[in-house]
């Protein structure tokens, strides 16, 4: 009888919980919803790496290679290990990195004129 009341109890509260947070969604107005959308466009205006809704694959490929690149060679246990297991240089591996953020996806694909 007490494990029944016991998960009784739990499964109140959890529905407590959830109504709770279903009625905090229903609260937003229509000026939190501005203020979000307010917030992102300043993020993405900031960093360039956030994109945007017109952002196209090629350009999300290239800085999501860039970001790779750049976190490998800011982390030095990473351009250890990489250096180790290329059997270079800690300096030539990042060299070699900074040469592939020029294009690190290849060249650009041809753009229509539609």
């Amino acid at each position: 009888m007490r494990l029944i009341k016991k998960k009784l109890i739990v499964v109140s509260i959890n529905s407590v919980i959830a109504v709770q947070l279903v009625s905090l969604l229903a609260r937003r107005t229509m000026g939190d919803r501005y203020n979000i959308h307010s917030q992102l466009e300043h993020l993405q205006s900031k960093y360039i790496g956030t994109g945007h809704a017109d952002t196209a694959q090629f350009e999300w490929c290239v800085n999501q290679q860039r970001d790779t690149y750049a976190s490998y060679m800011g982390h030095f246990d990473m351009l250890n290990m990489i250096a180790l297991a290329e059997n270079e240089t800690k300096a030539r591996v990042r060299f070699n990195m900074m040469e592939k953020m020029v294009q690190p996806c290849g060249p650009p694909p041809e753009k229509n004129e539609d």
